[in-house]
């Protein structure tokens, strides 16, 4: 038998007010290049005030910031990936460094380690994550972490450099309650993704409802992890919508004020300008 057909919801008809935040986007990516204007007028349609753009290298920040010049909705956040740590050695670094000092990019990220993939040594992610940890302290610039498959060597790298109560939002969270019950003691943000909507994902559902109020932010991730009803597709800032109506069921709150608190969250924790509904 034939798997049954999924119905691809138009995300329009599940439009919120115009507050929600996507906190991790990589509308960079070539991914885009063919409708990228359509892309941002989607996300806008839906309710989508706030979108973070996260740059994986200081040479496509150099050579695509341009992208978002008619946008001021579209927030900067720049990193070296720590799959890129061969690729890009210590005259990045350096470009690094000038861009965070002369750009307005909100955060350092995302940085952290990756051991899905082989490419790039571990000791090599551990010394370019110390060196970007010193850097983002040293400009005092809240952090973006990346990390997959390397949870216990990323915390103890956090922990051991003090970061304990440093401004951290940990992207694309999939853990269970005990991993987000370290990064709250820790004080840090949880951003959640698409995969919230997938059916097998029972603990990092019973996680999510755990996570405070004001710690929780939504993101996409976008290309990747694109939510259900639009999983294995094109993700996008749109389809954050049906990521926050799942999210809103697993704790029992109205999607409305999850929508407009998660916004609120993703601003507060970058420092960007309050939503447009706010009368203050």
């Amino acid at each position: 038998m034939g798997h049954k057909k999924v119905e691809r919801i138009d995300p329009l008809t599940l439009a919120l007010p115009a507050c929600g935040a996507d906190s991790h986007a990589h509308l960079d990516d070539e991914a885009f290049d063919a409708d990228r204007s359509d892309v941002l007028a989607r996300a806008e349609a839906v309710g989508i005030s706030t979108i973070v753009n996260i740059f994986l290298n200081p040479l496509e920040f150099s050579a695509k910031k341009g992208l978002f010049a008619a946008h001021s909705n579209v927030a900067w956040v720049l990193g070296i990936h720590p799959c890129d740590g061969l690729r890009f050695g210590e005259d990045a670094l350096e470009a690094l460094e000038k861009a965070l000092r002369e750009e307005p990019i909100v955060a350092l990220g995302e940085i952290g380690l990756d051991y899905h993939w082989p490419d790039c040594p571990r000791e090599v992610q551990l010394a370019l994550f110390a060196r970007e940890l010193e850097l983002a302290r040293s400009l005092h610039k809240p952090v973006v972490i990346h990390c997959r498959e390397a949870e216990a060597d990323c915390l103890t790298v956090l922990e051991s450099h003090g970061f304990a109560g440093y401004p951290l939002l940990w992207h694309c969270f999939g853990g269970d309650q005990s991993l987000a019950r370290r990064l709250l003691h820790n004080g840090w943000m949880i951003s959640v993704p698409g995969p919230v909507t997938y059916p097998a994902n029972s603990a990092m559902r019973s996680a999510i409802a755990t996570i405070p109020d004001d710690r929780l932010l939504i993101e996409t991730d976008c290309p990747y992890l694109a939510p259900h009803p639009w999983r294995g597709k094109r993700n996008e800032p749109a389809f954050t919508v049906f990521t926050a109506h799942a999210i809103a069921e697993i704790r029992q709150q109205q999607v409305e004020q999850l929508w407009k608190m998660t916004g609120d969250n993703c601003r507060r924790f970058f420092g960007l300008k309050r939503d447009p509904l706010s009368s203050v």
